[in-house]
C-alpha cells in the first residue's frame, strides 16, 4: 500500500478510533486485557494523534447474543498479512480501507461474516 494511502486512511475520520481504556470499556473488560489481545496478536492496535497513543477502531467490537465481543476472524486475518510482510500500520489500512473486490473494506465484510472473501483477497497478496 503506498504511503500516502496508508496515511490517508490511518488519518480518516471515517473510523472511530478508541484509546485502550475506551476499547476495553466498551467490551467490559479490563484494559489489561485488550493489552493481553494486541500482545497476544488477537488485534491491532496503532500508534495515532500527537501523543501517539495506542489507538484502536471501534468496528474491531460487534455485539452478539453474550454481549460486545471482538470480531473472532480478526486474528487470522492479522496473521495473513503479517505472513505476507505487512507492518501494523500497513495490515490495519489494508483492514479499514475500501477494496475494489469486496465492494467494501476487509473490515466491514468481516463484520458481515464473510471471513472467506476477505481471507481469499489477503492470500492472494502471500
Amino acid at each position: 500500500m503506498a504511503g500516502n494511502t496508508l496515511y490517508a486512511v490511518l488519518v480518516s475520520e471515517d473510523v472511530e478510533w478508541l484509546s485502550i481504556p475506551e476499547f476495553a470499556d466498551r467490551l467490559g473488560i479490563p484494559a489489561a486485557q485488550v493489552r493481553d489481545k494486541i500482545r497476544d496478536r488477537k488485534i491491532l492496535a496503532i500508534r495515532r494523534g500527537e501523543q501517539q497513543a495506542w489507538a484502536l477502531p471501534a468496528g474491531f467490537i460487534t455485539i452478539g447474543d453474550g454481549g460486545p465481543h471482538v470480531i473472532a476472524t480478526l486474528r487470522g486475518t492479522f496473521t495473513l498479512l503479517a505472513d505476507a510482510g505487512f507492518s501494523d500500520d500497513e495490515a490495519m489500512a489494508w483492514m479499514l480501507a475500501e477494496h475494489e473486490e469486496l465492494g467494501m473494506s476487509p473490515l466491514a465484510s468481516l463484520r458481515e461474516g464473510r471471513r472467506s472473501h476477505v481471507r481469499r483477497l489477503a492470500q492472494a497478496l502471500l
